[in-house]
C-alpha cells in the first residue's frame, strides 16, 4: 500500500485519534470502540465475514439506513416517491431479466456468474457507451464501477470490458438461488430490471450523479436495450454535480463530510433548499458557512417582504372600493411582475435553471420595495398581494413555501384558517392603541410610559410571535405576525450587539483614559529640563541643546527639530500644571 493511499491515511487518522484515549487512566471502552469502528469493521469483515449466512443481518442494516434516509428527505421537505423499489424484493424479476439478455445473445454464463457480452453487442450495435464513449476501455473506471467484489481481470470473462449481470456469491456474501447457482445481482442490473418492471422498457428522464455517467449508466443502457432489443431506453439523462465542503471534495474516508442531520442542526431545511436552488443542479455545489449565510439572508429577504405585504393586506377594504386605477408607478410594477413571470418560465424551461429563477424573484421583490418607497399615497394593496402570491407560488413549487395559496412561508400544519388570520385583527387593534399612547406620552413628556411602550415592542410581543416596527413620528407602526423563534433569536442578537457596543465603548474609554494618564505623566517634565541629559554638553537659557555630548555644535536642522519637540512638551507641561491646579482647587 502506497504512503499516499487515502485508506492508509484514514487508518493513520484513526490511530492518531485512539492514542490519547488509550493512554488515559480511565480509558472509556465505548469511546474507544466508536473511534476504532471504521478500522474494526474492515478487520472483522475480513476475519469473520465468511461465517455470516443469516440474511436478516443484512436486512436489518439496510432497513435502518433506509429509514434514516427517508427521515432526512422528510426534514428537507422532499415529497415521497410514488413507488419504492428494493432490490431484495425484485430478485426473481432480476433473474428473469438476466436470462432474457442471455436468450437475446448478449450475455453468457461462466462459473456460476453471468457477464454481459461486449463483443456480441459491439458486433450488432457498433458501440459500448452512449453517454461517455471516450471512456470505453478505461479499466480503472470499469473496476471502480464493478466494485470490490468483482475482479476486472477475472479469467471467467471473455473480455476485460465485460461486466457482471449476476455474480456467484463468496462465503459471507448475501446469496439467492438461480439457474447459475447461488449468487447475487451484479452492480448495475438491479436499476435496469426494477425500472423496467415499473416503467415498461422506457424511461423519459433518468437522473444521478455525474460520477455515474460511466460505467454505471452506460452499462444500464446496454443491459436494458439488450433485454428489450430496443434502440433507446432513456430519452433524457440528467447528471448532478458533486458536493464539496468548504471548497474540498466531500469524502468519508478523508473525514471531510457532513450528514444531513448535522447540517439541519445549524440551519433549517428551508435554508438548505434555498442554498441548493441558488446553484445549478448540474454544477458543483459547495456547502460552506458563507454559502449558508447567504441562504439565511435570502430567506429573511423574502420573509420580510411577505410580512410587509400581510401588514398592508390587513388594511384592505372590502368590495369594489378596494379596486383602483393603476398609477404610472403601479403600471411599472405590474410590468415588472409580468417580466419576472416570463423570466422564471424561460429559466425553468432551460434545463431547470433555478438560480436565474431565484434572481428574478428577488428582483421583483426589490421592484416592489422601490414602488413602496416612491409611492406618496396609500399603496395599491391588491397589486402587492398579486406580487407576493406569485413569489409564494414559485417558492412553493421549489418546496420552500408550504402552500401556494397563502402568502409567505405558511406552516404546512395550518388549516383553512391560520393562526395568523385569527391574530391579525387583535394585533392591529393593539398596535393602534400603542400608537395613540405613544403620541400622548410624547406630548406629556412621559418617558416612563414611552419606556413601557418600547418594552411591549421589544420584549412582550416577540414572545407572542409578533413583530412591531416603529416608523417616523406621526406614522403608524408596522405589525407582523412572525415566527416566534426567529424573533427571539433576533432579540438575543440585538442584546448581544448592545453588549458588544458597550464593551467597545468601555474599551475606548479605558484607552482614552490610559492615553490621558500617559500624557500627564509625560507632561511632568519641564520643557526647560527635558534635554538636560548626557546626550548633550551645553544648553541655552531656554534649555535647548547647543552642543552634543562630544562638544560638537548642534546643526541647524537638529536645532529646528529640538525646538518642535520642546514646543510640544511645553503644551503637555501646561496641561499637567492645569490638571494639578484643578485638583488643588
Amino acid at each position: 500500500m502506497s504512503p499516499e493511499d487515502p485508506k492508509l491515511k484514514m487508518m493513520q487518522k484513526v490511530l492518531d485519534g485512539l492514542a490519547p484515549v488509550v493512554n488515559k487512566d480511565d480509558c472509556d471502552l465505548g469511546e474507544l470502540l466508536t473511534l476504532a469502528s471504521m478500522a474494526m469493521e474492515t478487520w472483522l469483515d475480513t476475519r469473520f465475514g465468511a461465517d455470516v449466512t443469516d440474511h436478516s443481518i443484512f436486512a436489518a442494516l439496510t432497513q435502518h439506513w433506509e429509514s434514516e434516509f427517508h427521515n432526512d428527505l422528510r426534514d428537507l421537505n422532499v415529497l415521497p416517491a410514488d413507488v419504492l423499489t428494493r432490490v431484495t424484493d425484485y430478485v426473481p424479476e432480476i433473474i428473469e431479466y438476466v436470462q432474457k439478455i442471455i436468450d437475446n445473445g448478449y450475455a453468457y454464463a461462466s462459473n456460476g456468474s453471468v457477464y454481459f457480452d461486449s463483443a456480441a453487442w459491439r458486433r450488432d450495435r457498433g458501440y459500448l457507451a452512449k453517454l461517455k464513449p471516450e471512456s470505453v476501455g478505461d479499466l480503472d473506471a470499469l473496476a471502480e464501477g464493478e466494485g470490490k467484489f468483482t475482479d476486472i481481470n477475472s479469467k471467467e470473462k471473455k473480455n476485460q470490458v465485460d461486466f457482471a449481470l449476476w455474480k456467484s456469491s463468496k462465503p459471507g456474501e448475501p446469496f439467492w438461488n438461480s439457474p447459475w447457482g447461488k449468487g447475487r445481482p451484479g452492480w448495475h442490473i438491479e436499476c435496469s430490471a426494477m425500472a423496467d418492471s415499473i416503467c415498461t422498457n422506457q424511461l423519459d428522464i433518468h437522473s444521478g450523479g455525474e460520477d455515474l455517467l460511466f460505467p454505471h449508466h452506460d452499462n444500464e443502457i446496454l443491459q436494458a436495450e439488450g433485454y428489450s432489443n430496443s434502440r433507446q431506453w432513456v430519452n433524457y439523462f440528467i447528471h448532478a454535480g458533486h458536493l464539496s465542503i468548504e471548497g474540498c471534495k466531500m469524502s468519508k474516508s478523508l473525514k471531510n463530510f457532513i450528514t444531513i442531520k448535522d447540517a439541519l442542526k445549524k440551519n433549517t431545511g428551508r435554508q438548505l433548499r434555498i442554498h441548493f436552488l441558488c446553484h445549478s443542479w448540474h454544477g458543483g455545489l459547495d456547502y460552506s458557512e458563507s454559502g449558508m449565510s447567504e441562504a439565511v439572508t435570502t430567506e429573511k429577504y423574502f420573509n420580510d417582504f411577505f410580512l410587509l405585504v400581510k401588514y398592508h393586506k390587513a388594511s384592505l377594504g372590502e368590495g369594489i372600493s378596494s379596486f383602483t386605477k393603476l398609477s404610472p408607478l403601479e403600471l411599472k410594477l405590474y410590468e415588472n411582475l409580468q417580466e419576472c413571470q416570463k423570466t422564471v418560465h424561460n429559466a425553468l424551461a432551460d434545463s431547470f435553471d433555478t438560480p436565474t429563477a431565484m434572481r428574478a424573484l428577488k428582483s421583483v421583490v426589490s421592484d416592489t420595495y422601490t414602488y413602496l418607497s416612491e409611492q406618496k399615497e396609500l399603496p395599491n394593496v391588491r397589486l402587492l398581494i398579486q406580487v407576493a402570491v406569485y413569489v409564494t407560488k414559485i417558492l412553493s413549487v421549489f418546496g420552500v413555501a408550504s402552500s401556494p395559496h397563502k402568502i409567505g412561508f405558511a406552516s404546512a400544519a395550518e388549516g383553512a384558517v391560520s393562526t395568523e388570520d385569527v391574530a391579525l385583527p387583535f394585533v392591529k387593534a393593539l398596535s393602534e392603541f400603542r400608537d395613540e399612547v405613544r403620541t400622548a406620552a410624547r406630548g406629556l413628556k412621559a418617558h416612563e410610559i414611552l419606556d413601557k411602550c418600547d418594552n411591549l415592542r421589544d420584549n412582550v410581543l416577540p414572545e407572542l410571535g409578533v413583530r412591531l416596527e416603529d416608523r417616523e413620528v406621526g406614522e403608524p407602526a408596522v405589525f407582523k405576525v412572525d415566527d416566534k423563534e426567529t424573533l427571539l433569536r433576533e432579540k438575543k442578537q440585538r442584546q448581544e450587539e448592545i453588549l458588544r457596543k458597550e464593551r467597545e465603548k468601555a474599551e475606548k474609554a479605558a484607552a482614552r483614559e490610559k492615553a490621558a494618564r500617559e500624557k500627564l505623566e509625560k507632561g511632568k517634565v519641564s520643557p526647560n529640563e527635558m534635554f538636560r541629559t548626557d546626550q548633550y554638553s551645553a544648553w541655552n537659557e531656554q534649555g535647548l541643546p547647543t552642543h552634543d555630548a562630544k562638544g560638537n555644535e548642534v546643526t541647524k536642522s537638529q536645532a529646528k527639530k529640538l525646538q518642535k519637540l520642546q514646543a510640544a512638551q511645553e503644551k503637555l507641561h501646561k496641561a499637567y500644571l492645569q490638571h494639578i491646579s484643578d485638583i488643588e482647587i
